[in-house]
């Protein structure tokens, strides 16, 4: 019996496809970074003092779909780049008085947490409904950046670009991490609608319950922000709830503009008691109603009137003037030479003098204190400007002026969720954040606080009187709109009712609970895929075995 042999002629390879031109490689490798760094650009012209606060949505957009698909690494990568297109304009301010240093430095190290969210983000991008979960990681990023290091720096969180923006009553449900969360996923469910639109022009309509299922996905993570923002929309009242007041907030300004303003405390402090008196007398000619309650901004007067018997006098003299309890802002040293110094509000009686104090509970790292001192003098001869590290308080501040009770919170406070929260959960009727941005020249960051001040209108359903020493005070009602403003560098007096209300939003009631859920969503999209990642590797073991 004799075999068959049938011969099977191998099909030879065709050639090799000619690799694409250098030049177009090239152009290819740059499309994704280039898209993060305009992300990252469109997402800082979202904020004031620009009204484009609808650009943070191409802008996240656009980061995202850089994000999409990437390896962690290169997420990394593309988030940094990102973060510096955003915080470095953003942060330019810090500059202004103290060189590029410290500027670059607080830039690259905000642009370190985005780089950390980009391979988050890269992470979960192959995920099912990715945008849900890619929302929960950037809220997670800024929940970390507001807590390290020196107790966090919130400046950049996108809910204090929206102002003026669509999604703001979300504000009154979830907070700042909500109202993000809101402005992010739609972002990106634009993206990647975008991204599902692509594939079908590429590929013709095609069909399939995957491809319809993540259209459908892409669509619900877009409309449902902005039904969440319409359905929250009642929440948003200027109704009085226990009365109104009549407020006057004092901007005496300064001598100069810079870190050496308070080489000139004395003048300072008769710019504010000069305003007052006239106040005082405009009153008495029937130019203006008189006031129920007055307030003065931060470091009003850095002569500490509670030691200095000419300040003690000068600020009494105003205070008796015009009649009615005024919250000035001051530095109070304990005696000795060991004595703790506070950044200090004082509540003012006509009658009776100084009473009710609220010390500084959040203080600034590197500007009312230096972590590390001795390090940080090696990089910047500026941080001997403070001498001596102020002390946090440890109360809350709400003071009774004249049976309204005022909540406080003291300027770099007010980028600080539960700073502002307390004081509303404590009973205040109003908030007041008393300021002095003075060190900051005219640049835009006295803007970009103003915006925080009216997201925390909205968040906690109160009016909130802003008294700077320099500009931009204001006076602002309990659905975030601007009712009083003054200019920069320029004495003013703003005067205006206010409706008090005792009501909690949402957002009061739930503190932080809003927020840890959302960065739940974001570690559960990150575990979701390291345990496709595991199954996926152990399903190529075995079958590389078999």
């Amino acid at each position: 019996m004799s075999a068959t042999v049938t011969s099977v002629e191998t099909p030879q390879p065709g050639p090799a496809p000619a690799p694409a031109p250098v030049g177009q490689r090239l152009l290819r490798g740059l499309i994704r970074p280039a898209a993060a760094v305009a992300g990252g650009l469109l997402l800082y012209v979202s904020f004031p003092p620009q009204p484009l606060w609808f650009l943070a949505l191409p802008g996240l957009a656009l980061f995202g779909w850089s994000l999409y698909g990437r390896r962690l690494r290169v997420g990394f990568g593309l988030g940094l780049l990102g973060g510096l297109a955003f915080f470095l304009p953003l942060l330019e301010w810090t500059s202004v008085e103290v060189g590029s240093f410290p500027w670059i430095a607080l830039a690259v190290a905000e642009a370190l947490f985005l780089g950390c969210v980009g391979l988050g983000i890269a992470a979960v991008s192959r995920l099912p409904v990715w945008p849900l979960w890619a929302a929960g990681v950037w809220i997670a990023g800024e929940a970390a950046r507001a807590r390290f290091p020196f107790g966090g720096f919130s400046w950049g969180k996108v809910a204090f670009g929206q102002p003026d923006g669509f999604f703001l009553p979300l504000a009154a449900v979830g907070g700042t991490p909500l109202l993000g969360f809101a402005v992010v996923l739609c972002a990106f469910g634009l993206a990647e609608a975008a991204r599902q639109a692509a594939r079908r022009v590429a590929a013709g309509r095609g069909s399939g319950d995957a491809r319809r299922g993540a259209v459908t996905a892409a669509a619900v993570t877009v409309l449902a922000p902005v039904a969440g923002a319409f359905a929250a929309l009642p929440l948003v009242s200027t109704a009085p709830e226990a009365g109104s007041a009549t407020v006057a907030a004092i901007q005496g300004n300064v001598p100069r503009m810079g870190l050496d303003f308070n080489a000139q405390r004395s003048a300072v402090l008769d710019n504010h008691v000069k305003e007052t008196l006239k106040l005082a007398a405009e009153v008495k000619a029937g130019k203006r109603p008189k006031p129920d309650l007055v307030l003065w901004p931060e470091n009003s007067s850095d002569i500490d009137p509670l030691h200095d018997e000419g300040a003690r006098l000068a600020i009494d003299t105003a205070v008796k003037a015009i009649g009615v309890p005024t919250e000035i802002g001051t530095v109070v040293q304990q005696p000795g030479p060991d004595g703790k110094l506070y950044n200090t509000l004082i509540n003012w009686s006509p009658t009776t003098g100084p009473g009710a104090t609220y010390e500084k509970r959040h203080i600034q790292p590197f500007g009312e204190y230096i972590p590390m001192r001795s390090l940080a003098e090696k990089f910047s001869k500026d941080v001997a400007l403070v001498r001596k590290d102020f002390t946090p308080g440890t109360k809350v501040g709400v003071f009774d002026m004249a049976g309204t009770k005022v909540g406080f919170a003291t300027c770099y406070e007010a980028a600080f969720d539960n700073d502002v929260r307390d004081p509303v959960v404590a009973g205040a009727e109003m908030l007041a954040v008393p300021s002095n941005n003075a060190t900051f020249d005219r640049s835009r960051m006295t803007y970009q606080q103003l915006a925080m001040d009216e997201v925390r209108a909205v968040e906690h359903s109160r009016s909130v009187v802003v008294p700077t020493t320099s500009g931009v005070s204001a006076i602002i009602e309990p659905d975030g709109s601007i009712t009083r403003k003054s200019g920069m560098f320029t004495p003013a007096i703003l005067e205006g009712k206010v409706p008090l209300r005792t009501s909690l939003t949402p957002a009061t009631r739930l503190g932080t609970l809003p927020e840890w859920l959302l960065v739940a969503v974001g570690g559960a999209g990150v575990a979701w895929t390291v345990v496709r990642t595991v199954r996926s590797r152990r399903g190529g073991s075995t079958a590389a075995r078999a």
